[in-house]
């Protein structure tokens, strides 16, 4: 290992020390780089051993299953981190343990209202519903642990782990899909069936040996149960009307344009995840950051972190945005193969281009839901969400029946983002003050401090 290392360029080995290993931005980043090359690669199988319709159920259950996981999400992940990062040892355990306890009875509530579902099936021919029926619930539970233990490892921040555990799960479903394609075994229920079973590989290793907390439950309290739910029902609301917001596309497409147009839509904004990972990487570590800052009482540095957070993913984005915008048609061609080689392909790398160029908005929409749920304004972040998915919402419905094609939910992510961006900054100035032109400006010289720190550049 010795001779490898040394074998490797002096500069190279200047960029693995100062960055990837010791920065734990970049480990983020990193273990969400690795999830989102396994991910293109479950798409590429997708869209080259499954129909075009059936891939859009796919997608479809998938929507379903994340919405309900979303719900989970917004009521526990941010409260684990605020109510768990930096406290002592006894609070934690009652965090902890308050925690699995909400969790527990919220699946319970969901997996009840699964069953009654279910005696629905005898009376519908509607094979899409049926199938999301039967698995809903199973793929939800199947993934309690594992979003405990990667919530808690967020709030230690044991960046490293959280980046092994979640590949578990990844490397675990690409490796079935790939050996149920060499199988000739693609099937839509061949994948939901392996899908389930490798999210319960890492809900299982989570309990044996990440310290999930679950021993924890019989420390829980009532006030502790109460505060966490108080807390989190906003940002319940917020995360899963922000969720709804990218669903109800989904939705909408399949009730007006068809499975197929799903397919075509998922396709075009696949690659969008790569260029939003620094956010979700600054994001997960941003968090942590804010709520340590606000626990002690440092709202002006809660405000600089969103500021600066914000406006540098902003500044990086724009040169991968217009790289994009140009070489759109080459990686959305690579990925869907011979089923998008046509007019589906042309029209998916409009999509993409659309996206892009709307993804420099979401930085400071992303951070400045962040800060207002931080700073115990939760209730103001999902009263922005209930404004921006109903507009949303209506304009999709109409531009999509008015248009009949996929740039009617282009024109209606447009407005939405608008109308976030404004409600949100007009809401956080009460408590942070800020601006537009402030967070890039800020953005772009931690860019600069950055590149200076990390490569010894000039400051010219």
């Amino acid at each position: 290992m010795t001779y490898i290392y040394a074998a490797f360029p002096i500069l190279i080995r200047k960029v693995l020390l100062r960055t990837i290993l010791r920065n734990k931005h970049f480990i983020v980043l990193f273990g969400q780089g690795a999830s989102s090359l396994i991910g293109l690669a479950m798409m590429y199988i997708i869209f080259n051993f499954m129909p075009l319709a059936h891939a859009g159920i796919w997608f479809l259950l998938q929507s379903f299953v994340g919405t309900c996981e979303a719900a989970r999400y917004g009521l526990l992940s941010t409260a684990t981190v605020k109510f768990y990062a930096g406290t002592d040892k006894d609070r934690a355990a009652t965090v902890l343990g308050s925690i699995w306890f909400i969790a527990l009875t919220f699946s319970a509530i969901l997996l009840v209202i699964n069953g009654l579902a279910l005696f629905y099936l005898p009376y519908t021919t509607n094979y899409e519903l049926s199938l999301c029926i039967k698995w809903i619930g199973l793929t939800y539970l199947s993934t309690v642990p594992s979003d405990i233990v990667f919530w808690k490892l967020q709030a230690d921040e044991q960046y490293t782990k959280m980046i092994w555990f979640r590949l578990i799960n990844s490397c675990g479903t690409i490796g079935s899909f790939i050996i149920l394609a060499l199988l000739h075994k693609f099937t839509l229920e061949n994948v939901i069936l392996w899908n389930f079973i490798t999210n319960c590989i890492p809900s299982v290793m989570g309990l044996i040996w990440y310290r999930s907390g679950i021993k924890y439950l019989s420390k829980r309290t009532k006030e502790c149960v109460s505060e966490i739910f108080h807390y989190g029902k906003y940002t319940l609301g917020t995360t899963l009307l922000s969720k709804l917001l990218g669903d109800s596309n989904i939705w909408i497409i399949s009730f007006v344009l068809g499975p197929a147009a799903v397919a075509i839509y998922q396709l075009g904004m696949k690659f969008i995840a790569y260029i939003e990972m620094p956010l979700r990487a600054f994001a997960t570590t941003g968090m942590s950051e804010m709520a340590i800052a606000n626990n002690t009482n440092n709202l002006e540095l809660v405000g600089y972190l969103f500021k600066k957070y914000a406006g540098m993913i902003t500044i990086t984005f724009i040169p991968f945005a217009i790289l994009g915008c140009i070489l759109a048609d080459i990686p959305i061609h690579l990925l869907g193969g011979q089923n998008f080689s046509g007019a589906s392909g042309d029209l998916a790398a409009n999509l993409f281009r659309f996206a892009l160029i709307l993804a420099l908005a979401y930085p400071t929409d992303q951070f400045n839901g962040l800060a207002l749920d931080i700073t115990h304004h939760t209730k103001t972040n999902f009263h922005k969400m209930v404004l921006v998915v109903s507009t949303k919402i209506i304009v999709a419905l109409t531009a999509t029946e008015i248009l009949k094609n996929l740039y009617g939910i282009v024109i209606a992510n447009y407005v939405s983002v608008v109308i976030s961006l404004i409600y949100g900054h007009y809401q956080l100035r009460k408590y942070i003050p800020h601006s537009f032109t402030g967070i890039l400006s800020i953005g772009y010289k931690e860019v600069i401090l950055f590149l200076q720190r990390r490569f010894n550049f000039s400051k010219r």
